[in-house]
Order: structure tokens, then sequence, then C-alpha cells
């Protein structure tokens, strides 16, 4: 089952280390991982996604989470009502007989469309990860040159 934590740390050198240490220690792979600033530039908001199947595990890394000295609120989302989102870019090799049936499947979608070049797009996408893997999935046809996609972020609603 997938996990997605919140989790509010001082805004120090290390920090991360120590939290990503505690899920490696156990021996989850991160999916997702997304830290940045909060209002308050001493606190950050670490976003971590973990697939876990065994609760104890994850009760047990969650409660040394709370024990390390600089991370000040830990929140399990899995059980809660709570809005996520990623962000991806698109390159995609694109020539004119393509380009109108892209832009249709991108305001489908709800994407923009950055950058036009003569022979590529980039296009952006915000929305939730089945959303982005249908539009994705919509994309078989062109050719993607590069793909970057964002951990995912949530809050609780």
């Amino acid at each position: 089952m997938k996990h997605t934590i919140s989790i509010l740390v001082e805004n120090k050198f290390g920090v991360l280390a120590r939290v990503a240490g505690l899920f490696s220690a156990r021996g989850y792979n991160i999916d997702s991982l997304t830290v940045s600033e909060t209002q308050d530039s001493t606190i950050s908001r670490m976003t971590v996604v973990v697939n876990a199947e065994d609760e104890k595990i994850l009760e047990q890394i969650k409660k040394q989470l709370n024990k390390l000295i600089d991370v000040i609120t830990v929140i399990d989302f899995t059980k809660k009502e709570y809005i996520e989102r990623e962000l991806i870019f698109v390159k995609i090799a694109v020539d004119k007989s393509d380009l109108a049936r892209l832009k249709k499947i991108a305001a489908k979608a709800k994407a923009d469309i950055l950058e036009k070049k003569e022979d590529f797009c980039i296009i952006e996408l915000v929305a939730d990860r089945d959303h982005i893997n249908n539009f994705l999935g919509q994309l078989k046809d062109f050719k993607l040159v590069e793909l970057v996609r964002s951990g995912r972020i949530a809050i609780a609603k």
C-alpha cells in the first residue's frame, strides 16, 4: 500500500539524510520525495511516498521520525482526506503534421504548452498521479525526448 507522509522539519543541513536513512534502514524504497521551505524559512516540509505492506514497520518508522530532534511533526495522509499533485515537464519531438493533435491532447488534459520550437514542444501538467499517467498514455504515439517528473506534494482537506 502506498503511504503519503508529510514531515515538518527544521530547515538544517543533514536532516534529509537522517530522514531518508530511517526508511532505507528498514528496507523501504522512497517512491517519491519532495522537500521545500514552508511559509517560515526555518521550517521545511518533506512529502515522502513509500510502498509499505507491513504497517507495524511503518509505524516504527513514524515513531522514530518523531524522535529525531529536527522533526517537528509527522502526518500520515494514508487514512485521511487530502489533495495531492505532481508536476511533469515533457519534451516531445513533433512536426507540423502532429502539432494539432498534440495541442488537442494537451488541451483535453488541461496541460500547458510552455515552449514550441520547430522540432519539439515542452508541455507542463500539474495533476494527480492517475491523471498524469493517463496523459502520458495518450502520448504513446509521439516521440518523448525527455520526461521530468516532480515528487508528490499533499495537503489535508
